[in-house]
């Protein structure tokens, strides 16, 4: 080896984003600390138009943001959807959390519903489908939010759930092989050319077949050719 050429280096792993997952811990942090300060009961009775209106509004807004984010992680464009995601699924537990809370300060909405943390409990308990059965929506209006929620259970946040463990899977698997130093998953020798195979492959045995064909139909006639002269001279 010469002095100016150098040994191989493996690629070193793709750390994740240190940076990204303390934003995610951070946020998540303000959001808890937002649910369990801020004066929620200030809507409820006081402004129960405002109160429907706002949570339309703020579940509409997280439709949508979900629904974009799990179509970035489909496709892997975005920057750091699997953060958004998880943030966006505990953002949503939260704003039914806080209409639950402030659901219960009307008598005989919620059975057991007292404090925050009860309206969160009861709120992961539902999208758990576990049904304890200490805490019940008994007034029309939560067992109308709590519609709301198993359903958008079902349909967003289980959608949701799917993308951000795919997007976790396939940052691991990268992560795997950049650390074996192979390709990564579903990279193809010839890629982009045809399926996946190298384009002079398919030419190259056509050619080969062709010279096998050629050089054996050669090999026949001369020997035909050959009997044919050699039994000239006998039969005459």
């Amino acid at each position: 080896m010469s002095a100016n050429q150098q040994p191989p280096t493996t690629p070193s792993p793709q750390r994740p984003d240190l940076r990204v997952w303390g934003l995610l811990l951070g946020s998540f942090a303000l959001l808890m600390l937002g649910y369990f300060t801020l004066p929620l009961r200030a809507l409820g009775d006081d402004h129960p138009l405002l109160s429907w209106l706002l949570f339309a509004a703020v579940l509409t807004l997280l439709t949508g943001l979900l629904l974009a984010r799990i179509v970035d992680s489909i496709r892997g464009t975005g920057r750091h959807p699997g953060v958004w995601l998880a943030f966006l699924i505990c953002f949503s537990l939260t704003v039914f959390a806080g209409t639950y809370y402030v659901l219960a300060d009307r008598p005989g909405e919620f059975d057991g519903l007292v404090t925050r943390l009860d309206a969160l409990y009861f709120t992961v308990v539902t999208m758990a489908t576990i049904g304890y059965g200490d805490i019940t929506a008994a007034g029309q209006g939560p067992r109308l939010v709590v519609l709301l929620q198993i359903t958008y259970n079902f349909v967003f946040l289980a959608a949701a759930a799917g993308a951000l463990s795919r997007t976790v899977r396939s940052g691991m698997e990268v992560r795997a092989h950049r650390a074996e130093g192979g390709p990564p998953p579903g990279h193809r020798l010839g890629h982009g050319h045809g399926g996946g195979s190298h384009p002079g492959l398919g030419q190259g045995r056509r050619s080969r077949g062709l010279l096998r064909g050629r050089k054996h139909y050669q090999d026949g006639g001369g020997h035909e050719g050959g009997g044919r002269q050699s039994g000239g001279p006998e039969g005459d």
